[in-house]
């Protein structure tokens, strides 16, 4: 087969190849994207390299044997350099990616989200720091009581409202229940100390359950602080004393209450203590149900047939017992109206009472 281009011509186009790669300046290249344009250009499908090795085959055999190891070594030279040229760059994104991401060691780590006491736990704690500063110890029960603890041994009769499962939650027939008040634990630390014949002052924080309709002040579960103080000679007066101090380290040393008259079983006298509501001059909201005034706590003198049930001598001993509603305390320390609001797990709610919280 007669050779179809001549070496003459061939040269030529050999020329314009290598002045054209002179031109296009591989090792300056400035960027990937460019690099990969000049690699195309040359060693794509339809580069001009790429085409100047095609035409060898169109040469006289002795030519082809002269100029392809030429041509190969071109191609070589070609792609060691964009290869180089390639890991310049790409080193020098990697140093900028670096340098613009670089982490300051100096600087102080970032805090994780970190979980906080919840209101309520905070406000329960502050009332029962309260107590205890005032020589009263930290005492604990079962949230699940019979119905003895609950309610017999602290005075109510078996017709009891309270008894009732419209108010109680009952978990087998009658003898098993969620506890509707902290009370049960007076009545087992009453038992356990009464052998020793020591003067008892106890406070009994924890959850209770009653089943009541859930509004802006009530709720199915709730917390309570109750105290008891047993002694000799203590009475009413000591009770008013003891709760006007807490009151006042509670919620300010301008607390206005009142003391109402009221019945309980287990307590003789017994009272209601209201203070002043927070939210408005006295002329009536709904948080103090448009009475001026917000109920806090029930108290009263032990009856003596609780103390003589636990085992202690009425002739002997006296005293006095009171219990908190956690709520309505955290309500009035937090300016909350709805009680509610405590448990919508809201965090835009909860950051507002620890300004840690992240």
């Amino acid at each position: 087969m007669e050779p179809t281009t001549s070496r003459a011509a061939w040269d030529q186009a050999y020329a314009r190849v290598e002045s054209s790669l002179h031109a296009a300046g591989v090792a300056d290249t400035a960027d990937l994207p460019k690099l990969e344009e000049v690699r195309v250009r040359f060693l794509g499908r339809k580069g001009e390299l790429t085409e100047l090795l095609k035409s060898l085959k169109d040469l006289r055999l002795d030519d082809k044997r002269e100029l392809g190891p030429k041509a190969q070594a071109l191609k070589t030279a070609l792609e060691a350099e964009l290869a180089a040229a390639k890991d310049r760059l790409e080193e020098a994104s990697d140093a900028q990616t670096l340098n613009e991401d670089a982490v300051d060691l100096t600087l102080p780590s970032l805090r994780p989200p970190r979980g906080r006491l919840h209101p309520l736990t905070t406000t329960l704690h502050s009332i029962a720091a309260v107590f205890q500063s005032m020589g009263y110890s930290w005492a604990e029960g079962p949230f699940i009581e019979d119905e003895y603890h609950n309610f017999s041994a602290l005075n109510m009769p078996d017709d009891h409202p309270a008894r009732d499962s419209q108010d109680t939650f009952y978990l087998d027939g009658v003898n098993r229940l969620l506890r509707t008040h902290t009370s049960n634990v007076q009545i087992r630390t009453l038992e356990n100390h009464a052998a020793k014949g020591k003067p008892l002052r106890v406070v009994c924080p924890g959850r209770v359950f009653r089943h009541e309709q859930i509004d802006a002040t009530h709720s199915a579960v709730f917390h309570q602080v109750e105290g008891l103080v047993v002694d000799r000679g203590v009475g009413f007066a000591d009770l008013k004393g003891h709760l006007q101090a807490s009151l006042e380290r509670l919620l300010g040393a301008a607390t206005k209450t009142r003391f109402r008259p009221s019945y309980f079983p287990f307590t003789e006298p017994s009272t209601e203590v209201d203070v002043k509501c927070f939210f408005c001059p006295g002329t009536g909201c709904p948080s103090c149900k448009h009475t001026g005034w917000i109920e806090i706590l029930g108290a009263g003198v032990v009856n003596p047939k609780v103390l003589s049930c636990a085992g202690w001598d009425p002739e002997k001993w006296t005293g006095f017992a009171f219990g908190f509603g956690v709520e309505r305390v955290a309500m009035l320390m937090h300016g909350v109206r709805d009680l509610r609001d405590f448990y919508t797990n809201d965090l835009r709610f909860l950051r507002q009472f620890d300004e840690d919280f992240v």
